[in-house]
């Protein structure tokens, strides 16, 4: 009978290093006082059903007491919103909102209202998180802890510094248009940011009021990009998280056509501001 082939090392080498960052995901205990940190974590949904059960459920099993989830919902079909008000009845008012809105309006717009309400609220620090489980509950504490221990005002969930790793389930292709639309914005903007695009960011309250939300511009996922290109020239000291990016498995991505236009376009447009 013919043995298997082995392997090749280079599959080998990406499952490790998966699996090694999977395991540096696991939620460390912070010290009682920062973890008692007034931290929203702001999560847009549209049509999100499947995934936020699980998604409240995990980030209120952290061991963070000062944790409120604010779920942001464009009045989703699938009744993602009052799923989320059922969540707000069992964990209580002062661990979890929902913010409604009136349509889909765009992920930027929604965060922007989201972020808004959190620091109006008293939140310390506000956290992007999406509701499709493509970011690590169990690195919510070590972000904030380096938060704390840096001062950060913006610390990044990280899929491209060392120790970042992406899905397996992932193909080559969007892997390569990944890493391009990151090469693409930084060069243009000429930041060191090396995960530009991504969504899991922790803000410092007083960054988000310095970058003033009302104003950004972008609709869609060019949301990130904007924002950390405003603390940048803010004067913000950015740092990065290494995390390990998981593929949805519920539910469809909300990247449309526009959406990829837009994030085409703002980098040149921020870039023509500034001059």
């Amino acid at each position: 009978m013919p043995s298997k082939p082995a392997p090749s090392s280079q599959s080998s080498q990406s499952s490790q290093s998966s699996q090694s960052s999977r395991a540096a995901d696991r939620a460390l205990p912070l010290p009682g006082t920062w973890a008692a940190t007034p931290l929203t974590v702001v999560m847009p949904t549209y049509n999100e059903a499947g995934n936020l059960p699980g998604m409240a459920e995990a980030l209120m099993a952290l061991e963070l007491p000062g944790l409120r989830l604010l779920v942001v919902d464009d009045s989703s079909p699938d009744g993602t919103g009052d799923i989320a008000e059922e969540y707000v009845r069992r964990f209580g008012a002062d661990r979890m909102g929902v913010l409604h809105r009136a349509g889909k309006e765009g992920l930027g717009r929604a965060y922007a209202a989201g972020m808004g309400r959190a620091v109006a609220d008293g939140a310390r620090y506000v956290l992007q998180m999406d509701a499709d489980g493509s970011h690590p509950v169990a690195k919510v504490p070590q972000m904030l802890g380096v938060a704390l221990a840096t001062g950060a005002g913006v610390t990044i969930g990280s899929r491209y510094v060392q120790g970042g790793t992406l899905s397996e389930a992932w193909g080559a292709h969007r892997r390569l248009l990944s890493r391009w639309a990151n090469a693409y914005a930084g060069t243009i903007l000429g930041t060191r940011v090396r995960d530009i695009t991504g969504g899991f960011n922790l803000w410092r309250e007083d960054a988000l009021r310095a970058i003033d939300l009302a104003s950004v511009d972008s609709a869609g996922y060019s949301f990130q990009v904007e924002m950390k290109y405003r603390a940048v020239r803010r004067g913000y000291g950015i740092v990065e998280v290494p995390i390990h990016f998981e593929d949805r498995t519920v539910g469809e991505s909300k990247m449309d056509l526009m959406v990829q236009l837009e994030s085409v376009a703002m980098p040149w447009k921020l870039r023509a501001r500034a001059r």
